[in-house]
């Protein structure tokens, strides 16, 4: 059986693809660089992580931007022997405006050097590229509208306006006529338009929603690419709202391939909430994961979920019939002075100036703050388990309390905790906890320790137990010993609804290995290992 997620922790908007015998889903990243997840697969079961495309200036430079903007909705396709990918910088989140620009890029093999990109519009975001059979290509996106009026139709959130199209090529850019060819439902904040063609009909797929628990993948159909679509006879394909016992939440935004029997399976957007501390609410500290459903076409000409009904299952038939690859402990000691595919870091294109791999050691040069949108010397890989332990050891020698270095569960500038090596006058290298709950609008710090605890000198050891809403800090000197540090914290608070809220940000949890210097010295963090342990 195929088990949902396939793509654990934060994987979110997947772009399906079939090329031959290989499968690809591209995923957004963000404000995480590089931009763009792209795993790779023969069997639909088992996923590996294969290409992050935008890895230079040129393509990405997010400085600046605020969190959960960033890569939104990437679009892969394939045509004329290339692979092609859509996606959306965006550069503001809250207000009436977005500032959405879409570029296009292409590379003959997945995991190459892929183009200087195309850039092709601002109008709305969630692009993507339609490849007709008579060569034409065309744009797709939503139209926001900052005037909040809207005139979509159905507008539940009256900036969604539409889904637009135009036609498009690398030579011209955008030309001919724009179409507005969707309103979408009554469900409204109709977005992630996706183009395909079967038997003279074209079909569109949106996410509707919101891409909270009211989430879901609408569909629509025309004999003419520019309109007038028709919904779906239920309106959805799939939908887990109102449905809140079922274990698969948030369901929406996806795509489908055909296989050569004819079996269709179909991605989508979704949720593993866990409860707060208190037993109560809904946190989903793993993301937006990429989960996956087999469908089938009806005798209408539509598309409907193969075990019926809107909900999609947990497990899912396997057409290769393969095993999944059980979850692993994985360990880096940085032997090979490179970083781990798993890993990445914030917004910047220049990471020369935020860390360095060398035989042995990871290290973090410190920069700006835990809460910087500029330069922020974080290096964090997900969160892919509601419980796991994660280990780190560091050597560092701070002068000052505005130096610090060490290990932090994190989501965005709002919610994360940090053990942190600092330094304290008149005791010398100490160990805190730096935690912003979720709740301080200016991105407060609360300090949970009642007393920094002084060190000794050495490297530190520094490891974090996460069981579903709750973590605990501890310390060691030898890596064997380990002593509690501090509290248990509210791991919940480190999950898309924690702080704002649900709509309030929408990527997932890491974990990982930060620095910080705001004398503006840049003291480095020296780090020998990481472990990453599923419980």
């Amino acid at each position: 059986m195929i088990r949902n997620p396939i793509l654990p922790g934060f994987n979110p908007d997947p772009s399906f693809l079939r090329v031959g015998d290989d499968f690809y889903i591209a995923t957004s990243t963000f404000e995480w660089y590089p931009g763009v997840q792209i795993h790779h697969s023969r069997d639909l079961v088992n996923w590996r992580l294969v290409s992050r495309p935008l890895r230079r200036k040129a393509q990405l430079d997010m400085r600046g931007n605020p969190d959960s903007c960033g890569i939104w909705a990437p679009c892969l396709s394939h045509a004329e022997g290339k692979f092609w990918l859509v996606y959306t910088d965006v550069k503001r989140l809250d207000g009436s405006f977005k500032d959405a620009p879409n570029y296009i890029v292409n590379c003959e093999t997945i995991d190459g050097d892929w183009s200087d990109p195309w850039y092709v519009n601002s109008s709305g975001f969630d692009p993507s590229l339609f490849h007709d059979d008579d060569g034409r290509k065309w744009f797709v996106n939503m139209q926001w509208n900052h005037r909040g009026k809207g005139t979509g139709g159905n507008p539940k959130h009256a900036s969604f306006d539409g889904i637009l199209l135009q036609e498009w090529s690398p030579q011209r850019g955008l030309f001919g006529p724009v179409t507005n060819i969707y309103a979408g439902t009554d469900r409204g904040l109709t977005e992630a338009p996706h183009v395909f063609k079967r038997d003279g009909w074209y079909y569109l797929t949106t996410a509707e929603g919101g891409t909270g628990y009211d989430h879901a993948v609408t569909m629509a159909r025309s004999r003419t690419i520019d309109g007038p679509y028709e919904s779906h006879p239920q309106k959805f394909l799939m939908s887990t709202a109102g449905q809140p016992s079922h274990p698969i939440q948030r369901t929406g935004h996806g795509q489908y391939v055909e296989l050569d029997d004819g079996r269709i399976y179909h991605t989508f957007l979704m949720g593993r909430p866990i409860a707060g501390p208190d037993g109560t609410g809904r946190f989903c500290p793993l993301g937006r994961e990429t989960g996956i459903e087999e469908c089938v076409w009806g005798d209408d000409g539509w598309l409907y979920l193969a075990g019926g009904g809107l909900l999609p299952r947990t497990e899912v038939p396997d057409p290769f019939d393969v095993k999944p690859e059980p979850p692993v402990s994985i360990t880096h000691d940085f032997a090979q002075g490179e970083l781990p595919p798993e890993f990445q870091w914030l917004r910047t294109p220049d990471h020369d100036r935020i860390f360095r791999t060398e035989p042995g050691a990871l290290v973090l040069r410190g920069r700006e703050s835990i809460g910087s949108w500029f330069e922020q010397s974080l290096v964090a890989r997900r969160q892919e388990h509601h419980s796991y332990d994660a280990e780190t050891t560091v050597e560092f020698s701070p002068i000052t309390y505005q130096q610090a270095a060490g290990l932090t569960t994190y989501y965005n500038r709002y919610k994360f905790h940090a053990a942190m090596v600092s330094h304290e006058a008149g005791i010398g290298r100490v160990l805190t906890i730096l935690s912003c709950p979720g709740d301080y609008p200016d991105g407060g710090l609360v300090f949970p320790m009642a007393e920094p605890l002084p060190l000794p000198e050495g490297a530190i050891h520094l490891k974090v137990e996460v069981r579903d809403a709750a973590q605990q800090f501890y310390w060691s000197t030898d890596g064997a010993a380990w002593q509690a540090l501090g509290p248990v914290l509210d791991a919940s608070v480190v999950s898309d609804e924690g702080g704002r809220g649900e709509h309030g940000s929408f990527t997932g949890a890491f974990v990982g290995m930060v620095a910080f210097d705001i004398t503006g010295q840049a003291a480095e963090a020296r780090y020998s290992r990481f472990d990453y342990h599923p419980r």
